[in-house]
């Protein structure tokens, strides 16, 4: 099956956030979520709305000094990674990157992870437009391509 892109407007914060709760209902045990974009494009934002209705969370930090937030109130873990601030990826082993594989990872600057990162993923690429931001959904694998049919 040929791997389509998904691509989306959104106008402001609440559509980001609204889009990442959209998407907290398809997860699945072992799904990992690249978000890719600029500093304050909304990487955070997304992830905040996404977390906050898989997980139940009200307030969602930015893991931006702690290099990851884990959430054990949904129907599974949720570990939330900004690797902004990794200077090797080697370095993942100590964030528990190895004990993710029954949950949800999300991952904000994700080519820090390197060959860490999985090639079974969904890359959200959230780039500027105007006043609100241009979201693209990539998927990698199969089981991210059927979910996103119809998006």
């Amino acid at each position: 099956m040929q791997q389509m892109a998904v691509i989306l407007d959104c106008p402001d914060e609440t559509s980001l956030r609204a889009l990442g709760a959209r998407l907290a209902q398809m997860l699945r045990a072992g799904d990992a979520i690249a978000l890719q974009g600029g500093l304050g494009a909304g990487k955070t934002t997304f992830a905040r709305g996404l977390i906050e209705a898989y997980a139940g969370i009200g307030e969602v930090p930015s893991p931006t000094y702690t290099l990851v937030q884990t959430y054990d109130s949904g129907p599974l873990p949720v570990w939330h990674y900004d690797l902004y601030r990794l200077e090797d990826a080697a370095d993942l082993t100590e964030l528990g990157w190895d004990e993710t594989a029954d949950g949800i990872v999300l991952v904000e600057w994700p080519e820090r992870a390197g060959t860490r990162l999985p090639k079974w993923r969904l890359d959200v690429t959230i780039d500027f437009q105007g006043e609100g931001r241009r979201v693209t959904l990539e998927p990698h694998g199969e089981g991210w391509q059927t979910r996103l049919h119809g998006f």
